[in-house]
């Protein structure tokens, strides 16, 4: 009775990794169909019912896959993100010292940002409010996860940088990026180079050996 027991639980995890594997191809098509839409015709302009055209699906599929509108949007700056994530940590290792490191980095996601249609209707505004916030003060998750990502490269390419700095200045260099995607007024090499120094001469001076100990400082006697 065990083997047919043990045949038949194989069998349905086999049957059940074909299909997540089936649905990929699925998800990256309305992906990219949500794509172009938003940047054709804006937040206001996506239907759900022109991305399954699109896509060469039923419009209950995409409900399926992402629930409603909202949140196939932020599937698609979700995925926008992570691959800007990955080109950083390509950037980031093709330097060995962590000033040309974060300058490049910067650099590559200012211009990359420039570039790309979605960013470009997200930050014109051409997609209606309601997609502004994924880059600004309502887009944590996204934000969170480029930080750790920065920390952890960063932590295992220069291990004897100081963690909680490093912590602290990778938030720092992300929100000063954004800032400067929303706002852009210096071209993206001199905003490289201006984080790169700031980066850089933090965690310079969190080396040293007279540095104040955040924890007994001003602020943690606030939070007390």
């Amino acid at each position: 009775m065990a083997a047919p027991l043990r045949a038949r639980a194989t069998s349905r995890s086999e049957s059940e990794t074909r299909m997540t594997t089936e649905r990929r191809p699925v998800r990256e098509a309305l992906l990219d169909a949500a794509a172009e839409i938003l940047t054709r015709d804006g937040y206001r302009g996506l239907r759900m019912r022109d991305v399954a055209e699109a896509a060469g699906v039923s419009r209950q599929t995409v409900y399926n896959e992402f629930g409603d509108k909202w949140g196939l949007v932020q599937a698609v700056v979700v995925r926008l993100n992570d691959r800007y994530l990955d080109g950083i940590d390509r950037v980031l290792s093709e330097h060995d010292d962590l000033y040309s490191a974060v300058a490049a980095a910067v650099v590559y996601t200012i211009e990359t940002a420039a570039d790309d249609p979605i960013h470009k209707t997200v930050l014109t505004g051409a997609g209606g409010d309601e997609l502004l916030p994924l880059l600004t003060t309502q887009a944590e998750p996204l934000l969170f996860t480029a930080r750790a990502r920065l920390v952890e490269h960063a932590g295992a390419q220069w291990p004897d940088l100081d963690r909680r700095a490093l912590a602290e200045m990778a938030d720092t260099a992300v929100r000063l990026t954004m800032s400067h995607m929303m706002l852009p007024d210096q071209p993206p090499e001199r905003v490289g180079h201006l984080i790169a120094r700031i980066v850089t001469r933090y965690l310079a001076a969190a080396d040293r050996p007279d540095r104040p100990d955040a924890s007994s400082g001003p602020a943690a006697d606030a939070d007390s």
